[in-house]
């Protein structure tokens, strides 16, 4: 089961998120509850690397008004950067101030080595921090990213926050899919929601954001990241570990069987990002753009990015917009993104589309 929210008030949609989803059903009244976000780097939240503290909140109101008062967060930035002022620049004190939850600094931690019992991963060891592994509840809240090597950054890559920093600068040298799926199989993840607000387009570090303004919640880790995948214009099997994951029965893909339960998808915001530097590159002539909403927008950036060029090495027009609804065209020259534009004889469905559905019609 996979649970969608749109909407600006990243509190309140996070909360209505949780409040549709199945969390209920894995939750008591009473037990702590850990919280690992994505703070990768000390990096302000819109510059699509780090996770928004308003989701947290939001998580943490749900929480609250569940019953549950003892919570804790638990991150590891990456090699070479501090935790604690991670938590400073990405707004997490407030947190700690307004709710008192607890901000654990997961490199002071203690770690325990563990192996799967899978002989896929060929007896390999890793080491993994005791607060998550003895986390009564775990929920991870990791970024919709791409990322310079993996391609996507989701749940799964996010547990790299819970290991010891030797342990990830090992990862790299073991080519960073077999012992991401490896980690998955070792460390519980009880819960997922996903910040979907403005992940980066190209680099897990940020710069280059792209306003979705959307919440994903879930229980499986590899259903999440295989549906996020194709958000951003990859089919799941061609992402390394999760391949290994599925492989390892860790999870299984997104499918249309799977159950999605979709909010607010009438009030998706208006894309207002023209102004952003990725947009501008590929905003040109060539893009007809009529009051897209930024779900869809993003889906279009994320697109074009994976085909390497813009509208005009594509030479076709593209249309995207609430603005071209009832319109029609017959051109083959034309392409439209999005239900809005269903009365286009080329055009990509989805509210919003995937990214992986148009770059099978743009390429």
């Amino acid at each position: 089961m996979i649970t969608i929210n749109y909407g600006k008030n990243w509190v309140k949609t996070t909360y209505d998120t949780l409040a549709k989803s199945d969390i209920n059903s894995y939750l008591s009244k009473g037990m702590v509850v850990s919280i690992k976000p994505n703070l990768v780097i000390p990096s302000p939240p819109n510059n699509g690397a780090t996770t928004h503290p308003e989701v947290l909140e939001g998580i943490i109101q749900f929480l609250n008004d569940f019953g549950i008062q003892k919570i804790q967060i638990m991150e590891s930035s990456a090699v070479g950067y501090s935790t604690q002022k991670a938590y400073k620049v990405c707004g997490y004190e407030y947190l700690e101030k307004k709710y008192g939850v607890t901000l654990i600094d997961l490199k002071n931690s203690n770690f325990k080595t563990l192996r799967p019992d899978d002989p896929l991963y060929n007896g390999l060891e890793i080491q993994i921090a005791e607060e998550a592994l003895n986390a009564e509840f775990l929920i991870n809240v990791p970024v919709l990213k791409a990322h310079c090597q993996t391609r996507l950054t989701c749940c799964m890559k996010n547990l790299k926050g819970c290991i010891p920093e030797k342990e990830m600068r090992r990862f790299h040298t073991l080519g960073l899919h077999k012992p991401i799926a490896a980690l998955a199989s070792l460390l519980p993840i009880h819960y997922n929601v996903i910040d979907g607000i403005c992940g980066d387009l190209t680099f897990e570090e940020g710069g280059s954001p792209i306003e979705a303004n959307r919440i994903i919640a879930g229980r499986n880790p590899v259903l999440l990241d295989s549906y996020c995948a194709e958000l951003i214009g990859y089919k799941p099997e061609s992402i390394g570990y999760l391949a290994y994951a599925r492989n390892s029965d860790i999870g299984e893909f997104y499918s249309p069987e799977t159950t999605v339960i979709e909010l607010n998808s009438n009030q998706k915001p208006i894309h207002q990002q023209k102004a952003n530097r990725l947009s501008k590159q590929y905003h040109n002539k060539n893009i007809k753009e009529n009051a897209a909403c930024s779900v869809c927008y993003a889906s279009l950036m994320f697109a074009l990015h994976q085909v390497g060029g813009t509208a005009d090495t594509i030479n076709k027009k593209i249309c995207i917009g609430q603005g071209f609804k009832g319109k029609t065209s017959k051109s083959i020259d034309v392409i439209g993104i999005g239900n809005c534009t269903c009365g286009y004889d080329t055009y990509v469905a989805g509210c919003p589309p995937k990214a992986v559905d148009i770059i099978e019609v743009i390429q």
